[in-house]
């Protein structure tokens, strides 16, 4: 039984997973919201970050710098997914599929042939821990704040305007002579760069990395982008900026793993979580069309 005080304590923990996943979020907000393409490469490429940098720790290897390779190794992962989709001519949402489900064999052999690796944080050097819920919550909005600032700084330049140019109106984006495959390209290594940095984050917090961690993360990081959204729509009836609605996805993350601790203290089954996570996607794409009456 979880008892109110239980409760209020587990809070702390989930702001800080709540951050993780915003991060993730971030990364599918680039090709969900920004190219306007359903990208269903996170599920794998947020196993593929925890793989690396698991490995990579367990070796010996700074944290920091097995980070930094998780985020370059999932720009590879988008890359391929942007490849086979302009290259081959394979939906957007059928590519990111097949990657995903050969990335389930590249994570296996990353961990050495094993589904579970641990990464005790009493005998290997990691920057953020459960077992350390204060930390773990600085360095998550540090991570945010910086990736916010760069995605803000990037999204500004020429290449940004191009990108965002492309996910608006991919046909006016050629006739002003943008190279429409390379931007997408670009957005995809870019979006799962994020989600794999993410992932190295996460496999750091809870001390292993899973094959399967990655399973349903597409779900998790569309429920924090539109929670996200709901709630600034909410703030800010007028609208807001492109920022503002950045720093939104890192708060819809929060929000989502709180719901979700709150399903559990009212004793939902565990094994009912991810029907929880599609209700309440599903109740928050629908709130803004019932809102307006359509």
């Amino acid at each position: 039984m979880i008892t109110l005080s239980n409760l209020i304590s587990r809070i702390p923990g989930g702001i800080a997973q709540g951050i993780i996943w915003g991060i993730m979020a971030l990364g599918i907000y680039i090709t969900f919201r920004v190219l306007k393409e359903s990208d269903l490469t996170v599920d794998g490429s947020f196993a593929t970050g925890g793989a690396a940098a698991v490995m990579m720790i367990t070796s010996g290897i700074s944290p920091w710098i097995a980070v930094i390779c998780s985020f370059l190794i999932g720009i590879l992962v988008g890359c391929v997914t942007g490849l086979i989709h302009t290259k081959m001519k394979i939906p957007a949402i059928l590519s990111g599929i097949l990657v995903q489900f050969g990335l389930y064999s590249v994570n296996l052999h990353i961990m050495g042939m094993v589904a579970n690796v641990s990464c005790n944080p009493s005998k290997n050097n990691v920057f953020i821990t459960m077992r350390s819920i204060p930390k773990a919550i600085l360095v998550g909005i540090i991570f945010a704040a910086v990736l916010i600032a760069i995605m803000y700084w990037y999204f500004g330049t020429e290449q940004g305007c191009a990108i965002r140019a492309t996910g608006n109106n991919e046909r006016m984006a050629k006739a002003q002579g943008i190279n429409v495959n390379n931007m997408k390209v670009i957005g995809f290594a870019l979006g799962n760069g994020l989600v794999a940095l993410a992932g190295a984050l996460m496999a750091q917090y809870q001390g292993f990395s899973d094959v399967n961690m990655g399973r349903g993360a597409i779900v998790i990081g569309l429920a924090a982008i539109i929670i996200g959204e709901v709630l600034s729509e909410i703030i800010f009836p007028k609208g807001c900026q492109f920022f503002t609605r950045l720093i939104f996805v890192i708060i819809g993350g929060i929000v989502y793993y709180l719901i979700m601790i709150v399903v559990l203290w009212l004793r939902v089954d565990s094994n009912d979580l991810k029907l929880a996570t599609a209700v309440i996607v599903m109740l928050s794409l629908a709130i803004p069309n019932l809102k307006k009456g359509e």
